[in-house]
């Protein structure tokens, strides 16, 4: 039969006639995929490349002039010129000033109870009666380094203060007069590490300034790490010169702290405006920096005219400067096992020498930790789980050191103790700069408010260690846990808040005269202006 005219046939054939090749299909399906997937490279490539490009926008006009590459030439070799002169006398300054405050801990080992009598709690009351000066002289010392301007002035009076006060230690009588000098040290050294917070937010904007906050903090591990093995040392002078050994302690380093002075007002420079240590160019792109991170477009320093009561106004006033205080000092609470970190290495029941040798691994260990941490939330531009997750393991090591007297587990969760508590206080107090970075006076206090909120807990945490609680100190360890869950918690508050504040600024209802101060309309804040979180 023929197919020729068969309607069947015919509609077969034109059926696989119209039928795709699927091997065809799926090549063209290949090549759709790998070519969208090159136009999303290509994409993302030209965003980065565009924002780059954008990135030096509303530049003064000294440095209008130079090219892309120039610019960020400029830039690196003016923010390495400003690490170097500044961040080492900083660190070194901040060990002296942790150095003095805490080389109590290790006195106690000598015979500093029983030269001066002392009985009962006294000895934690000499602890914590330092935090009253230091608390109470915060606000009044960064509103007077607000007033003064001059950062090296400001630093060398008070570095003399409190060196004079802690080399006077080395000669006390009595409880009475080991009170007394503690109180003298609290309020001389109250205004250095506040003071520190705001120099360094003169100089670096909130992409650079928390690992260099870091650098600054890595003062305090250091102090805490060297303080032990350097205690071991004066203790053995013991009788020397008929001197206890205790009190070479306090006469040694008290004596270099003096000694620093003239090196620190010669070598901190004052404000980027007004240095002698970079050229014109060198000034203006770290002055546009800080004013780009500030949002500000029209180059204007309106905002310097706020006075300082004006800026304690605006800062009492702002939630969420409370809540990173709330948050730091609960952290601060947890970590006010820093003073008592020598006994509770004591617990492991090892000489006095050893014990302060023991003492400095896990010191030693913050260092590389809290900087690369800090420097990682800097690149992201996080901070919230930066500081909850270093806030969790805190916790694990008090659980650890708890829940056993078995030597090897104890000790570690005395190491891992040390670098988590000072990285999330790193990133937790870089954050205010960022929160609360203008104007200038609100800054100011909004800094002070926070370290002399955040050292309160340091006067009643000394009591949460006494003798007879070792070698578990069970109450204290289970409070530090708990302090560092609100301090958790606190951090995902701020969180909010700040997300519903990026809302605001996106869609243009932000209520800037709050934030700024009565005038201030937010029409010279950049529009791409947003918090940290």
């Amino acid at each position: 039969m023929s197919t020729e005219n068969n309607p069947t046939t015919i509609n077969t054939e034109k059926k696989l006639s119209e039928e795709p090749d699927v091997s065809l299909v799926a090549e063209d399906d290949v090549s759709r995929s790998s070519q969208n997937e090159a136009s999303e490279e290509l994409k993302k490539v030209d965003s980065n490349a565009v924002e780059e490009n954008n990135y030096y926008t509303n530049l003064p006009e000294s440095l209008q002039h130079l090219t892309h590459d120039e610019l960020k030439a400029l830039e690196k070799t003016a923010i390495r010129k400003v690490d170097w002169r500044l961040l080492p006398m900083m660190a070194f300054i901040y060990i002296l000033n942790f150095l003095d405050r805490n080389n109590i801990a290790s006195a106690r080992l000598g015979s500093l109870e029983k030269d001066l009598n002392l009985q009962g709690n006294q000895y934690q009351v000499c602890i914590s009666i330092l935090f009253v000066g230091y608390i109470l002289f915060q606000i009044p010392g960064n509103m007077i380094l607000n007033k003064v301007g001059r950062p090296s002035i400001f630093v060398s009076v008070v570095l003399f203060g409190w060196g004079a006060c802690a080399t006077a230690m080395g000669g006390v009588q009595n409880y009475a007069g080991l009170a007394a000098t503690r109180v003298f040290l609290g309020v001389a050294e109250s205004a250095f590490f506040g003071g520190a917070l705001m120099i360094l937010s003169l100089w670096y904007d909130k992409k650079t300034l928390a690992s260099r906050n870091s650098l600054l903090f890595i003062g305090n591990p250091l102090s805490a790490a060297f303080s032990g093995l350097l205690a071991a040392g004066f203790l053995k002078m013991d009788g020397m010169a008929g001197i206890a050994g205790w009190r070479w302690l306090f006469i040694i380093e008290g004596g270099i702290t003096v000694l620093t002075v003239p090196f620190a007002y010669f070598i901190l420079p004052d404000k980027p405006a007004n240095t002698k240590f970079l050229n014109a160019m060198e000034k203006e792109i770290i002055q546009w920096k800080l004013r780009r991170d500030l949002g500000d477009v029209d180059h204007s320093d309106t905002e310097a005219r706020v006075t300082t009561w004006e800026g304690f106004k605006l800062a009492i006033k702002d939630v969420k400067m409370w809540m990173i205080c709330g948050q730091v000092s609960f952290l601060a609470a947890s970590k006010g096992i820093t003073n008592f970190f020598p006994t509770i290495v004591a617990t492991l029941n090892y000489s006095s020498t050893v014990t302060l040798i023991l003492t400095a691994p896990p010191y030693l260990l913050v260092v590389p930790v809290s900087y690369y941490w800090a420097k990682h939330a800097d690149k992201t531009g996080e901070r919230t789980f930066h500081i909850i997750i270093t806030l969790a393991l805190l916790a694990v090591s008090y659980v650890l050191v708890v829940a056993t007297t078995n030597f090897g587990a104890r000790y570690f969760g005395m190491v891992l103790m040390m670098p988590t508590s000072l990285s999330a206080y790193v990133i937790a107090m870089t954050w205010m700069s960022n929160t609360c970075p203008r104007p200038p006076a609100k800054r100011a206090v909004a800094l002070a408010l926070m370290i002399g909120l955040c050292n309160s807990p340091f006067t009643w945490t000394p009591f949460l260690y006494p003798t007879n609680d070792g070698p578990r100190y069970t109450k204290a360890m289970v409070c530090n846990m708990a302090f560092a869950v609100l301090s958790m918690v606190l951090v995902i508050l701020l969180r909010i808040r700040l997300m519903m504040l990026n809302k605001r600024i996106a869609n243009g209802t932000m209520n800037w005269q709050k934030e700024l101060g009565k005038g201030n309309d937010g029409s010279k804040i950049d529009a791409d202006f947003r918090y940290l979180y």
